[in-house]
């Protein structure tokens, strides 16, 4: 069985993370969508609960696919899941740099590959902090969010 962990802290979910899933489903048996409790260079808003439960509610009829709150590392969460793939998205050269760094980590110490997964141009100015910002000013986000 060919499985994929997608990671990330998803604070908030947006339509450029299902982009990402949606587009890895025919590829994948199984995609665990891991949601990290605390990330370490964030300050989250959501308790990842309730992120967890947001993200299960949009793929309640897609069997292929599992939602997961995680503590350590995302490597660590592919070895419990027999995942044989990290899945994550890049939307610029900043995200591909940070997320080369990451992936040439979790092979070295966890021998798990990554594929790195470029977003649609029309969803590539999207992010969570982006949309953080305009919810912190009341802006309406619903069509940032799936």
């Amino acid at each position: 069985m060919k499985t994929g962990v997608f990671t990330g802290s998803f604070d908030p979910y947006t339509i450029g993370h299902d982009n990402i899933v949606r587009r890895m489903l025919p590829l994948f048996d199984r995609i665990v969508i891991g949601v990290v409790e605390t990330n370490v260079h964030k300050q989250g808003q959501t308790p990842a609960e309730e992120r967890c439960a947001n993200i299960a509610r949009i793929y309640a009829q897609e069997s292929k696919i599992e939602v997961k709150v995680y503590k350590d590392l995302a490597v660590d969460l592919a070895h419990r899941e027999q995942a044989q793939y990290i899945i994550k998205g890049i939307r610029s050269v900043k995200d591909f740099e940070y997320e080369r760094e990451m992936a040439e980590i979790n092979k070295q110490i966890g021998n798990v590959e990554t594929l790195l997964i470029c977003a649609d141009p029309q969803l590539a100015h999207i992010s969570s902090s982006m949309v953080r910002e305009l919810m912190h000013y009341g802006k309406d986000v619903s069509e940032f969010l799936p």
